[in-house]
């Protein structure tokens, strides 16, 4: 916004040709709210999305008269905007939506476009960090997968060498109990391993059950 001496400004992301979703900030977010979602039929930022090229400033007083977009158009006349542009939000040759600048002057005689590049520097910036933000989503969520199955892991070894000492047995042993009767009770393994740690578990329960296995065990082998 001060970059570029607006009234007001926003994005507007684009996913198979329709509105996905718009970010706008400052003090004027509600004027960018409305006259984006003004854009539903058409308007500049769908523009500049179609083509992947700029939109350069345009008078809205004009555009008004010539009846372009007249939804559009209106609205922005009554939050006094004078000219908007739009430049293309896009990741190398992916389009991803477009950056919608709303000004109250037009643009100065002479002007040499230099608000529509600054706004398209702005806007390259603002799609690799969207990219960026896209392919660490997915990673972030598989370390917390990994995280989560190593902290289980560690919660069963524990349990295991408790119950070994406890029991003076086999870890094997101590294993295959917490195992059956993980699943004769429906729970997960982890849960069982804790309530052990925790000293809470039902430890004759659990040595019926590593018995239990181990005569399955025994049998067949037999």
């Amino acid at each position: 916004m001060r970059l570029l001496a607006a009234r007001a400004a926003g994005f507007m992301l684009i996913g198979e040709g329709r509105t996905v979703s718009l970010a706008v900030r400052g003090a004027h977010r509600e004027v960018a709210t409305e006259l984006l979602q003004a854009q539903r039929d058409g308007g500049p930022c769908l523009d500049s999305y179609g083509s992947g090229r700029p939109v350069p400033p345009v008078s809205i007083r004009a555009a008004r008269e010539a009846a372009r977009r007249p939804e559009f158009t209106e609205r922005a006349l009554v939050h006094d905007i004078a000219a908007t542009y739009a430049v293309p939000l896009r990741h190398r040759r992916q389009l991803l939506g477009a950056l919608n600048v709303f000004v109250p002057g037009l643009p100065a005689e002479g002007d040499d476009g230099t608000a529509l590049r600054l706004a398209q520097i702005v806007a390259d910036c603002a799609a690799l960090g969207l990219r960026n933000n896209t392919s660490y989503v997915p990673c972030r969520t598989v370390a917390d997968q990994l995280q989560q199955a190593l902290s289980s892991r560690v919660r069963v070894e524990q349990a295991k060498g408790m119950l070994d000492e406890r029991w003076n047995t086999a870890a094997d042993r101590a294993f295959a109990g917490m195992r059956q009767y993980a699943r004769r009770h429906r729970l997960p393994l982890d849960r069982v391993a804790q309530a052990v740690i925790d000293r809470v578990a039902d430890d004759a329960a659990l040595r019926r059950e590593a018995e239990g296995a181990e005569e399955a065990d025994g049998e067949g082998r037999a």
